[in-house]
């Protein structure tokens, strides 16, 4: 398994953008907030992040491959530098939920918007 997997994954989630941030970093966002942030383009990545339910970050973070995300952990995001940490469909899931966490905090009409577009 790759991170290529879990952009993949991203990628496909409705209204979800991608784009290139402080010049190497790939990012997921919905609704112009970030979900998923990963690697360095080009060339392989290192690692990614993505926001966790507030009772999920200390287990998280707390795994082999997983760490608090440098910058973002005080909004209870983990970095994971391991890909095969944890199975892809539980990475997936994490991704899919850090998607929600994130697009749950938009306003109710740009929710209603990304619904409408759907």
């Amino acid at each position: 398994m790759s991170f290529a997997a879990l952009k993949q994954h991203a990628a496909a989630m409705p209204g979800a953008t991608m784009d290139i941030k402080w010049g190497a970093d790939w990012v997921a966002s919905v609704g112009g907030k970030m979900f998923l942030v990963g690697g360095h383009e080009p060339g392989p990545w290192t690692s990614c992040s993505f926001k966790v339910d507030e009772h999920r970050f200390l287990e998280l973070s707390d795994l082999p491959g997983f760490a608090p995300a440098p910058y973002m952990a005080r909004h209870r995001w983990v970095q994971l530098s391991d890909p095969r940490a944890l199975p892809l469909a539980d990475l997936k899931a994490l991704v899919e939920r850090s998607y929600q966490l994130v697009r749950a905090g938009l306003s109710k009409k740009l929710q209603a918007s990304l619904d409408a577009g759907a």
